[in-house]
């Protein structure tokens, strides 16, 4: 834990209501935009070596070894941050560059994350994703790998550019689950797995935020209200188009 900056993505009222709110938010695997995300297909079961059947069949086997990996994926509640705050591609994800990025301290954040919020203290759970193609998937059976390490964080070579780095938890408790405004139970029950989970970490703990490109006025001073009522030290930049190359680069705002 404590790698230092890292940073949040986001939409102008995602952005808004991460400061507002002073937190953080999990989001189910099964919920990732990557379908492929903690996948357990990312894993091969299928080479069964005769001396761990036990008399049982080679595809029981497989089915056994596979089932706690496809419950870690329907178990995981994962936080996205990313190493850098001027990737181009990340800014157009979020509003076409009209949303913010906000910078952690995570050394400051961790006094907040090392407590117990599951079945797993998620102060010993930051993994920075590996990006891999699926032609190097490990042997369940012969790899010496932590193969749970691996699923948390293994992605497809295409997502390289996020530069992303994970926090997790398993089965957060309820007291941190929290229905979006759209989420409520006169349609029948909530699947939990549509839930996101909400650390609450310090104001200290924003260290910086990065208005977009195409953020308008309004917007802006919104932000920069909260931002500066949540940490009154919190460094305010506006980023801007490199004229002399595909880059984008920052200003600070006083």
């Amino acid at each position: 834990m404590g790698t230092g900056k890292l940073y949040k993505y986001l939409d102008f009222n995602g952005g808004l209501m991460m400061m507002y709110n002073s937190n953080l938010q999990f989001t189910n695997a099964t919920q990732l935009n990557d379908p492929f995300d903690c996948h357990p297909s990312l894993i091969d079961f299928s080479n069964v070596p005769k001396e761990a059947c036990g008399g049982w069949t080679p595809e029981i086997i497989e089915e056994l070894k596979r089932e706690p990996f496809r419950r870690t994926r329907e178990e995981a509640w994962i936080c996205s941050l990313s190493k850098i705050h001027n990737s181009i591609l990340m800014w157009s994800y979020y509003s076409k560059h009209q949303g913010i990025c906000i910078g952690l301290d995570m050394e400051k954040a961790q006094k907040y994350l090392s407590r117990m919020y599951g079945s797993v203290m998620i102060g010993c759970s930051e993994v920075e994703v590996q990006y891999k193609d699926i032609v190097e998937k490990p042997d369940f059976f012969k790899d010496a790998k932590d193969f749970f390490q691996y699923q948390i964080s293994t992605k497809a070579k295409a997502w390289e550019h996020e530069q992303e780095v994970r926090l997790f938890i398993l089965n957060p408790w309820s007291t941190y689950m929290k229905l979006l405004p759209w989420q409520n139970d006169n349609k029948g029950p909530i699947d939990w797995k549509e839930v996101r989970a909400f650390l609450e970490i310090g104001g200290e703990c924003f260290d910086s935020v990065y208005l977009g490109v195409n953020m308008n006025t309004e917007e802006k001073s919104k932000i920069i209200h909260v931002a500066r009522k949540l940490n009154p030290n919190i460094k305010i930049f506006q980023m801007g188009i490199d004229s002399n190359a595909f880059r984008l680069n920052t200003k600070i705002i006083e």
